[in-house]
């Protein structure tokens, strides 16, 4: 009599840990689980521009050369970087010839046969001049044709023709000729350079020669 109960008593006992220890073996294994889960997939990481430290990275610049976290007003976001990467590099061009034109017919550079209603013209006072003449709407007219052909470029390769921004294939000293990847994207980034200093510099230039109404260096 006292074996059968003895027997039971150690029974209800075991009916009543196991349980437990089972909940503390799966608590266990889904700890683990969890923890193997949060290593898998960490928190993405908070990055700043290197432009703007105080401002976050705008990612879609990632993998442009000349990429230094520069877009405080985040155009990049919304518009796409092919179409920005192309009309930075238009402008850039676009001045560095400014630049240069605009000096030189301050400091005397003609060309000849030169029209004797441009005499005594300076690069400020040509505007008005022109406009009054005629030449400037010339001027306009093939500006703009221009503008019609290179907006079919553009449309084709945001619909993906494979011409990456700026490439026209306009290269007639063959400067990238057999070079490397590493070399091709240098002679990028010198040219982004140069176009964003030229577009600084071609806005201060017209700025003080308008200010000083005077010849080249506008002082």
């Amino acid at each position: 009599m006292k074996l059968p109960l003895l027997a039971s008593i150690v029974g209800a006992a075991s009916a009543f840990t196991t349980p437990s220890a089972s909940i503390h073996t799966l608590q266990a294994r889904a700890s683990t689980e969890l923890n193997a889960d949060t290593e898998l997939t960490p928190e993405p990481s908070y990055k700043n521009s290197e432009a703007l430290p105080f401002m976050p990275y705008p990612e879609n610049l990632k993998g442009y050369v000349g990429d230094v976290g520069f877009d405080p007003l985040r155009f990049s976001d919304f518009a796409p970087m092919d179409f920005l990467r192309e009309a930075e590099i238009k402008h850039g061009r676009i001045c560095m010839l400014a630049w240069v034109g605009f000096v030189s017919v301050d400091t005397g550079f003609r060309i000849y046969p030169f029209p004797e209603a441009y005499e005594g013209l300076t690069s400020v006072t040509a505007h008005d001049a022109l406009v009054e003449q005629g030449a400037m709407s010339q001027i306009f007219l093939w500006c703009g044709l221009a503008e019609v052909i290179s907006t079919i470029a553009v449309i084709q390769m945001l619909e993906g023709s494979g011409r990456e921004p700026g490439d026209y294939g306009f290269d007639p000293l063959g400067f990238l000729k057999g070079k490397s990847e590493e070399d091709v994207n240098e002679m990028k980034l010198r040219e982004i350079k140069n176009g964003r200093l030229a577009m600084l510099a071609f806005s201060g230039i017209v700025t003080q020669s308008v200010l000083t109404q005077g010849p080249f260096p506008y002082v």
